[in-house]
């Protein structure tokens, strides 16, 4: 329906358009980063991980070389390569951790910008619930309007035949 008048608060109502766009846009930027930050912590994990295996074969061989008897020099160059594999998976330990703070605060940015998208899309659809109010209110009483003014004209052309008949009526006489 199109109305004469145009709605008052169609300015905010594009400016509200406007945020809510931006909000979508920048939840989609965070869940980019999330979903960034999620690809590095399974790639530090990955590492980590092999670290851990290469730990894990280590120990198996040093205690088959214990098993079998081996000297005394293999079994200290043994214990020695394992601290730095230790040292080695205690960084990779630590990456891991960091990654995960990273996923845990960009999912907390991600909540935030779902939360203020939301909030954008309530403001948005009130003010257009409201616009529809508006248009119905304007429309009754345009209607109003016109109605009154069609009675007025059947109110006038009724007088205005009546005198004429009234005037008729005389006029034989």
């Amino acid at each position: 329906m199109d109305s004469p008048l145009k709605y008052p608060l169609e300015q905010l109502m594009l400016i509200k358009k406007n945020r809510f766009e931006q909000a979508l846009k920048t939840l989609e930027e965070k869940k980019k980063l999330l979903e960034k930050a999620y690809e590095k912590l399974f790639e530090t994990t990955q590492e980590r991980d092999k670290v851990l295996e290469h730990k894990t074969a280590k120990l198996t061989q040093l205690r088959n070389a214990l098993d079998e008897g081996t000297t005394s020099d293999k079994i200290q160059q043994a214990k020695v390569y394992l601290k730095t594999v230790d040292e080695k998976l205690a960084e990779k330990e630590k990456k891991v951790k960091e990654a995960q703070k990273q996923v845990d605060l960009a999912q907390k940015q991600v909540d935030l910008a779902t939360d203020e998208m939301f909030q954008r899309k309530k403001d948005l659809e009130k003010l257009e619930m409201h616009k529809a109010e508006w248009e119905k209110e304007v429309h009754y009483w345009t209607e109003r309007k016109e109605a009154v003014e069609h009675d007025e004209q059947g109110s006038a052309t009724h007088s205005l035949r009546k005198r004429d008949i009234e005037s008729r009526k005389k006029k034989p006489e």
